[in-house]
């Protein structure tokens, strides 16, 4: 598995609309074959900043990523909508295929 964490520090005046601007990205990318998941998170100690967290079932799936019109269009779209440049975590884990329960907290009752 291929795993991506990035995070995106919004221009002030998108903050809010944020997840309007990135909604045909964000569909185009759970759309595609080897996608796992694909979620978006606001930043609570920095609120003008959203948290990509995405994973692709390999590398193979990881770079067809990068070649879809909807990375592309984003990247070109993307100096537009970010104070400063996104900072990212990219790891390969081959031996993961996806989230698994957490054994330290379980649901009381």
């Amino acid at each position: 598995m291929i795993l991506i964490v990035v995070k995106f520090p919004v221009r002030p005046e998108l903050v809010e609309t944020w997840p309007e601007l990135v909604r045909d990205y964000t569909e185009g990318c759970r759309a595609e074959e080897g996608n796992l998941f694909f979620d978006w998170s606001r930043s609570v100690e920095e609120p003008d900043t959203y948290v990509l967290v995405e994973g692709f079932r390999d590398a193979a799936a990881g770079a067809a990523h990068v070649g879809t019109d909807h990375f592309k269009a984003f990247v070109e779209r993307g100096p537009d909508l970010v104070a400063r440049q996104p900072q990212i975590i990219y790891i390969d884990a081959p031996e993961v295929d996806g989230f698994g329960p957490m054994g330290e907290i379980q649901p009381r009752g």
